[in-house]
């Protein structure tokens, strides 16, 4: 089965990270077809520089769609999906590492379960070295459970997932929606009747430094939060009460300190 690996870049990646992402896609058992990167504005030199030695290397492997500003990661995701040339698309992160085996676990699976639309994992957790993780993220398997569970909390990594790039059009693709980009899009390709699922793996390693927990808060992302809230009650995703908890504890978790906020997550949400 032939499928695409989907990137998106923007020039405050750091190079180290960005290069470990990328070498987690290439040290795969079961390589893409291609790998569609999508520079989201101009980057730095050193950026750059990495791309360029990748593509003269592996020329044949690298689609570059290339933006000279900086949109935001729906757009460039949306472009994205429309330059990949194959019906199954692998997202990846650039600060991510995905173990050696995920590719072929996920296409393995789709190919015995044709009528699955969105696959992802579960995925650990690290913020010094990816052989060490703290915490793990246990997320729900069955598309049933996939669609109860995302009445509160998004039900996917989107570092894990892989989807038919058919059901993501159907679904409308990847819209602006600041830092909910993918939850927005799941919810919508599930409304449309695609079916769900979560491998039980562990299948990416996933930098969460104390700074990633730092952009979870403040009154801007309550604004957002409460924007995708409204979305889903709108779309009769949830009740008027599921959406009145949902916002409770939402305001909750951005205002509090950060240090209380990273106390919560790793002792909480995760194992």
């Amino acid at each position: 089965m032939k499928f695409s690996c989907l990137v998106s870049l923007y020039k405050k990646e750091k190079p180290t990270y960005f290069k470990d992402a990328i070498d987690s896609i290439l040290n795969q058992t079961l390589l893409p077809n291609e790998i569609v990167l999508v520079e989201d504005g101009k980057l730095t030199e050193k950026l750059d520089n990495i791309i360029n030695d990748y593509v003269n290397r592996y020329p044949e492997l690298f689609k570059i769609v290339a933006f000279d500003e900086n949109r935001g990661l729906g757009l460039a995701l949306r472009d994205g999906v429309l330059a990949c040339s194959y019906e199954y698309i692998a997202r990846m992160d650039t600060d991510d590492i995905a173990k050696p085996e995920r590719f072929a676990k996920q296409i393995a699976y789709l190919s015995d379960h044709p009528e699955i639309a969105l696959l992802g994992s579960r995925i650990t957790e690290f913020s010094i070295d990816a052989e060490h993780p703290e915490t793990i993220t246990q997320l729900p398997l069955s598309d049933d459970e996939i669609r109860e569970y995302a009445k509160s909390r998004n039900p996917f990594r989107h570092m894990t997932v892989i989807y038919k790039k058919s059901a993501v059009l159907d679904a409308g693709n990847y819209r602006d929606f600041l830092w909910f980009e993918d939850y927005d899009l799941w919810v919508r390709t599930m409304q449309k009747g695609y079916k769900v699922e979560n491998l039980p793996e562990y299948l990416v390693d996933v930098r969460a430094d104390d700074d990633m927990f730092a952009r979870r808060g403040g009154w801007k992302y309550l604004k957002q939060d409460i924007k995708f809230q409204k979305f889903l009650y709108s779309s009769r995703y949830i009740g008027v009460g599921d959406f009145w908890l949902n916002c409770i504890i939402r305001t909750i978790m951005r205002i509090i300190p950060n240090w209380l906020r990273v106390c919560v997550y790793k002792n909480k949400l995760r194992k």
